[in-house]
């Protein structure tokens, strides 16, 4: 069997100085950088991922800056996005509330082939930093009201968790590509644990 080449198109949306354009870097070029501009309009990257022996996987990875979100641009930036990635900064809660918003601007503009909403991480970044100014309480419970297929605690500072949730985003764009269940994309919103190999309730087919 021939090597299957796959793309998909992976929106990075949420306040501007959350660390959009610092997670595009860590995870395209695994590079940080404490002094990034902020993102003008949108800025892209390419991933690619040898996902098995017969597929590779393309992500081209859309960095939104903060500021567009009331223009009306972000339509076009959306145009037939696989998934999404909501970020926001846990030592902000401005950031975190902020986060409803992107998501139902993302809902409203975006969907599935099968009319089904795209498969929405939240990430909770800049979690080496303290205090919080949420508790995982209130993310889990906010993950699961506003339809995001899971959330997972980042630091793209430290890079943690950063491949591992992007890997559970192919995992569930994969399954939507494939036709078998649109329900891959309906998630609980539960926490990710990523200690384990496959997360309950992930697996498609």
């Amino acid at each position: 069997m021939g090597q299957r080449d796959r793309m998909f198109k992976v929106l990075v949306v949420g306040d501007a100085t959350v660390g959009k354009t610092s997670l595009v870097q860590r995870y395209a070029n695994d590079s940080f950088n404490r002094h990034y501009k902020s993102t003008v309009g949108v800025d892209f990257a390419l991933k690619v991922v040898q996902w098995s022996e017969s597929e590779t996987v393309r992500l081209q990875l859309w960095d939104i800056a903060g500021q567009e979100r009331f223009t009306s641009m972000t339509r076009l930036y959306y145009r037939e996005a696989s998934a999404c990635v909501v970020l926001f900064d846990v030592t902000n809660s401005s950031t975190f509330s902020n986060s409803q918003k992107w998501k139902q601007d993302l809902d409203s503009k975006v969907l599935l082939p099968d009319g089904s909403p795209v498969p929405c991480l939240l990430l909770a970044n800049k979690c080496d930093l303290s205090p919080w100014a949420v508790t995982r309480e209130e993310i889990d419970r906010f993950s699961k009201e506003n339809g995001f297929s899971g959330w997972v605690e980042t630091s793209v500072k430290e890079n943690k968790n950063i491949n591992e949730a992007m890997r559970v985003l192919i995992e569930k764009m994969m399954c939507s590509s494939s036709g078998d269940g649109s329900s891959a994309s309906a998630g609980t919103g539960d926490y990710i644990s990523l200690q384990e190999s496959s997360p309950p309730g992930w697996g498609c087919c």
